[in-house]
């Protein structure tokens, strides 16, 4: 897989790592993705990881299927998205750069379902001025890869992106959960 971790580390019963988290990252109100108030949206958590990766513990619904059985296309890029730009906070230590999606090519290994846990993972993999690429993926319970992406972004500060938008009163939720390892793929 594209991640490498410390293979010092002792692997789990199932052949993974069990990755400390360095903290929980705040959700917005109405992002598709992770917004807390958004009724339609995923409501996905984000961790900042020891090796400076982003995971993500979460699961779609049924309002969120194509076919039934299946969530839809778009929705599975747009977490592979959001996970890209949320992997440079992990790597920074904090969430104090932003950016848009320039590109994203997203590889659909198997079909993604609804009402599952799974697993999101985002790192970085270039950054040069103000342009980054992060690989993401997600897997199933069982860690087997069912999408991934590779997503380049250029940085800009929120003012830039859409002017008058306060990012403090937007990113507004941090909800501690207790979570303090994850398990990952080796």
């Amino acid at each position: 897989m594209i991640f490498i971790t410390n293979t010092k580390k002792e692997r789990n019963t199932k052949g993974g790592i069990n990755m400390k988290v360095v903290c929980k990252q705040r959700n917005s109100k109405m992002c598709a993705i992770c917004g807390l108030d958004n009724v339609y949206g995923v409501r996905a958590p984000f961790y900042s990881m020891e090796d400076g990766s982003v995971a993500s513990l979460f699961s779609y619904r049924e309002e969120h299927q194509s076919y039934p059985g299946r969530v839809h296309g778009g929705l599975i890029t747009a977490m592979l998205d959001e996970m890209g730009l949320r992997a440079l906070w992990a790597k920074e230590g904090g969430e104090f750069t932003y950016g848009v999606t320039l590109s994203l090519e997203t590889k659909y290994r198997k079909p993604v379902p609804y009402g599952v846990a799974l697993v999101g993972r985002g790192k970085i993999v270039k950054e040069t001025g103000n342009f980054l690429t992060a690989e993401c993926c997600i897997m199933d319970e069982s860690r087997a890869v069912l999408a991934n992406a590779t997503i380049k972004y250029i940085k800009l500060t929120p003012q830039q992106i859409q002017a008058g938008v306060n990012e403090h009163e937007e990113m507004c939720y941090l909800v501690e959960d207790g979570v303090s390892e994850i398990d990952l793929p080796a």
